[in-house]
């Protein structure tokens, strides 16, 4: 039946047309909506546990937290891996499923674990986030909000009340980040002398002030508590223990001040308060970029005292890529009718040739956007490079029809006996093509995703073309070509050639076999000597660097040292603009003594050096620079190399991260080596006299919240609320400045106890000075330490680890410690491991195929056959190129055993 419906469309017309009319409509519709997104979404069910202890070190988090946390959710079903990394204060355990999870099923999971163990958690945390992670990469968009009129912590409110607030709820706007913001608080200083004179400790004076100033419900009426200026709220009544009260401002300074700031923003030098804009899952970068870009015009018109100014935006590129990618579409498709005249020297039929490219393309992305997505690189290039392939159904369609023609035929007739007669070849053609790529679709982990979209939609755009094939282009043959009577066609130059060498090669069998296994061999052989990667260096015109001072440095140190930074790279390195984002790197990382400069070079046509070549000579320059780490990370966060050591005992794995560091920097493949545990930062460390604490009735608890209000001040919900008339403002209770840095001071301070007197805290407890992680990784319920580092020159990923694997401490490794490759290694060994067998399931659906279709055994072998012989070419030209294998390369081998097995 397949094989008459062309003879249907030849006599019934009219059906076929609206066919194709109304699938080319709704394709066009849907190539309007679909969103436009740099790389495909890699869709892969991940849940996040974050749980935040206000003072908490990362050993505390660790032990009292993170490990419970982990023991709880690693029985969930299909948990793949678990990523934990711990900071001050705040605990985020990441739960990474295996694709096939449903990421709803799977959140609920993780909820109901973590809710089980919930009693085993410290008193003191807030409640567990937990959240499906929608946020893609890094931010997409970076403004500066300048304003010389207003202080940074007006600027702040006004980012964080106003603009942060409408930008939050755009559609695909994943949420929005403050960038070196301050805020505003009411800070009273207490005097310890003052404190230890009356008994009373910071944190009694803390519990007295947030009770003293809560404005609550009283039915129908409010109960107005709360101190309405600076001077009623100094003057506040402070209950003693002892009997009798006193003025707030008796015992300490009541000042309105800014909260002590852990970030800075510097625009070109200049400090900004900024916002970033990251993306969720499934939008569209372009939409994103309109939208924002509307509502900030909004804001500009109501606020006008206020710049925003765009300062980065990865959307550029994303267009770039975009406008490119339809550029080389619409020149492919000339190229492709202009050869397809050339060989058949008639213009109706090349027309009707070229007809099945629009029928073919539009009608694809409603399949596309039906099955969810984006107009990204990948997806582009699936469309870019099954340009030439699309047509082949209908040359051979129409070549066939003007070959019966010539016999006297009328087109009608031609149509008719033609398109019956190789109704089985087209078909036979078009779903080779279609069982070599869409096993590459089901490939697993996140290179399989990349390769999802690209065999699906090569696979759709093919089977659109053989219907095009089948319905139209016989339809239009039979009623738009002319007649050319009896004619015979001679030979051309190039046909009478390939006869001659076609015939030599019949004549020498033995030998021509003989050439292909030695041409094959060969390859193979030549295969070896590529190096492999995961993506070639990108040219997006920017970079991130990420840097770090030593533990313990301050945040006016970090300011210093990216200032120094910047004013070395406005010098002779083609950089357009610098944004400083102070106190963190990405992703996850919030620190005073790191930052992260996002750097925009001026465009490439107006510099003569790659954005690799940059960022080696800045690596060269910034190099002289002492007492400071540095590197660069791509857009998601990751560098050139890691490689990830894993182990139960934390020592161990950090001296073996370590060594493998200092080894790594003999190495000439890699530069700006970084290990993750090799610094520590002093702490102060108290341990509670157990003992003399339980015959007391102390906890240890009361001790851990007496140091952290007297030091720190208390946490956010707990702190008192000071009414400012449009916004309420902490009050934050806590010692001098001087005294929190003075130990003898914190030796003495008193400790509340059930029994109605306070106790020195050094009664109960040594006080010493230690050292301490600044932050801990784990992964898969492992202490973790990652060696990172940039590769260089031209470096591939594969001979950078080939020259680690021949490090003495990688086969010295102690019992206990594993090593493996992370970032791009990981996903590259998967890459060829998942290509392996995609391979492989569509060599053996080819074969079936084929051998449905030809009901020979025999027949598809030799068809089979030519596609090892087919790479030859492919891996001759890498040779000559000095190029890795890499994930184009992988995608260019995939379309060129598609064209072999359709020329076959």
């Amino acid at each position: 039946m397949a094989l008459n419906v062309s003879a249907w469309a030849i006599r019934q017309p009219l059906p076929s047309i609206v066919i194709m009319a109304v699938l080319v409509a709704v394709g066009f519709i849907s190539f309007t909506r679909m969103p436009i997104t740099r790389m495909p979404n890699i869709d892969v069910p991940v849940v996040s546990v974050v749980i935040t202890q206000f003072g908490a070190s990362p050993i505390e988090l660790e032990s009292q937290v993170s490990k419970k946390v982990e023991d709880a959710v690693a029985g969930v079903e299909g948990v793949n891996h678990l990523y934990t990394v711990i900071s001050d204060g705040i605990a985020n355990t990441t739960i990474e499923f295996r694709l096939e999870i449903d990421t709803d099923r799977a959140l609920n999971d993780v909820k109901d674990a973590v809710t089980r163990i919930r009693h085993d958690l410290p008193r003191g945390i807030d409640d567990p986030m937990i959240q499906r992670y929608d946020i893609v990469g890094l931010p997409i968009l970076t403004y500066a909000a300048i304003a010389p009129g207003k202080t940074p912590e007006q600027l702040s409110f006004f980012v964080a009340d106003v603009v942060v607030r409408k930008l939050q709820g755009l559609r695909g706007v994943g949420s929005v980040e403050r960038i070196g913001s301050v805020e505003r608080e009411i800070r009273v200083g207490l005097n310890p002398v003052a404190l230890q004179g009356v008994g009373i400790t910071a944190l009694d004076v803390s519990r007295q002030l947030r009770g003293s100033n809560a404005d609550l419900a009283g039915g129908r009426s409010e109960i107005v508590a709360g101190a309405r200026t600076l001077t009623n709220l100094a003057a506040t009544r402070i209950a003693l223990p002892r009997g009798g009260d006193l003025r707030l401002d008796d015992i300490g300074l009541v000042s309105d001040t800014i909260a002590e700031p852990s970030t800075f923003a510097r625009f070109n030098g200049a400090p900004v308060v900024g916002f970033s804009i990251l993306r969720a899952k499934g939008a569209s970068d372009v939409e994103i970029e309109k939208l924002v870009s509307t509502e900030v015009e909004n804001i500009r018109k109501e606020h006008p005292e206020i710049e925003l100014k765009l300062i980065d935006s990865s959307v550029t590129y994303t267009l770039g890529n975009y406008d490119a990618a339809l550029e080389n579409l619409f020149e492919g498709a000339v190229l492709a009718i202009v050869v397809v005249f050339l060989f058949l020297r008639d213009w109706r039929a090349t027309i009707i040739a070229a007809l099945t490219l629009p029928l073919s393309i539009l009608p694809s992305f409603w399949v596309m956007n039906a099955l969810g997505f984006s107009l990204n690189v990948v997806s582009l290039l699936a469309i870019v490079l099954s340009t030439g392939i699309l047509v082949d159904d209908a040359i051979v369609e129409v070549e066939n029809i003007i070959r019966h023609m010539r016999m006297g035929k009328t087109p009608y007739e031609a149509a008719l006996e033609a398109a019956d007669e190789i109704g089985l070849v087209v078909i036979a053609i078009s779903l080779t093509i279609v069982a070599v790529f869409l096993p590459a679709s089901f490939m697993a982990s996140i290179p399989g995703q990349f390769f999802k979209q690209f065999g699906v939609t090569v696979s759709v755009q093919v089977l659109f073309s053989l219907l095009c094939a089948r319905l139209i282009t016989p339809m239009l043959a039979a009623y738009f070509l002319k007649s050319h009577g009896h004619e015979e066609k001679a030979d051309g130059v190039a046909l009478r050639a390939y006869a001659r060498l076609l015939a030599l090669a019949v004549r020498h069998r033995f030998a021509t076999v003989g050439m292909g296994v030695l041409l094959f061999v060969a390859s193979l052989a030549g295969a070896r000597l590529l190096p492999t990667g995961f993506l070639p260096p990108p040219e997006t015109a920017r970079s991130t660097l990420a840097i770090e001072l030593p533990p313990g440095s301050r945040l006016d140190e970090t300011q210093a040292l990216t200032d120094a930074v910047t004013n070395r790279l406005n010098r002779g390195f083609d950089i357009a603009s610098i944004f400083v984002d102070g106190g963190k790197i990405p992703p996850l990382t919030r620190e005073v003594s790191k930052a992260t400069l996002t750097i925009n070079y001026v465009p490439k046509s107006k510099r003569t050096r790659t954005q690799r070549q940059l960022e080696q000579a800045i690596t060269r320059e910034l190099a002289k620079i002492p007492d400071f780490r540095f590197w660069f990370v791509d857009d998601n966060a990751k560098r050139n190399l890691t490689i990830n050591v894993t182990g139960e005992d934390s020592d161990t794995v950090a001296n073996v991260a370590f060594e493998l560091a200092l080894q790594m920097r003999r190495l000439p493949q890699v530069a700006n080596i970084v290990s993750s545990t090799a610094l520590d930062r002093p702490e102060l460390r108290i341990y509670p006299r157990r003992d003399l604490a339980v015959r007391l009735g102390v906890s240890t608890e009361s001790l851990s919240e007496t140091i952290r209000v007297a030091t720190i001040g208390d946490v956010g919900p707990a702190l008192a609320r000071y009414d400012a008339g449009t916004r309420s403002v902490p009050i934050r209770v806590l010692l001098e400045e001087h005294a929190r840095a003075d130990r003898q001071v914190l030796e003495q301070l008193r400790v509340p106890s059930p029994r109605g007197v306070s106790v020195p805290l050094n009664a109960l407890a040594d006080i010493d000075f230690g050292a301490g992680p600044i932050s801990i990784n784990r992964y898969d319920r492992q202490r973790q330490a990652r060696v990172e580092a940039d590769l260089v020159g031209g470096t591939a990923l594969s001979e950078a680890f080939a020259a680690v694997r021949k490090l003495p401490i990688v086969d010295h490794l102690p019992p206990g410690v594993r090593w493996r490759p992370g970032g791009d290694a990981e996903q590259a060994a998967a890459l060829f491991e998942g290509f392996g067998q995609a391979m492989r399931n569509g060599l053996i659906m080819v074969y079936a195929l084929l051998t449905v279709l030809f009901t020979s055994l025999v027949q598809p072998l030799t068809i089979l056959l030519s596609l090892p012989l087919s790479i030859a070419g492919a891996i001759l030209a890498l040779l000559l190129g000095a190029l890795p294998i890499t994930t184009p390369v992988v995608i260019g081998i995939l379309m060129l055993m598609g064209i072999v097995s359709k020329n076959a």
